[in-house]
């Protein structure tokens, strides 16, 4: 995957640029990146070709643990909702 794919706002590259930024700041990044995916670019491989591209060279930077939580921390889809849930 590109990495134009993976990142087309630029968001999370520029969020490695800014000095000082907290955890915070970059859960809210990572949030609108998320957000702004283009359809058909699955999240899992943006997230791991993001971390390829930037946690090598920024290890230590709050985004870098943001987007392995965002990698470790994706639940397996379930089924909610439908008939058998209404039922008492």
């Amino acid at each position: 995957m590109r990495i134009e794919m993976a990142d087309p706002k630029g968001l999370i590259r520029e969020a490695y640029r800014i000095a000082g930024i907290g955890e915070g700041e970059c859960r809210s990044i990572f949030l609108d990146w998320a957000l702004s995916l283009p359809l058909g670019v699955e999240t899992k491989p943006a997230l791991k070709r993001l971390l390829a591209e930037y946690a090598g060279r920024a290890p230590e930077h709050p985004m870098t643990g943001v987007l392995r939580a965002g990698l470790d921390g994706q639940p397996e889809p379930r089924r909610r909702g439908g008939a058998r849930s209404r039922r008492s």
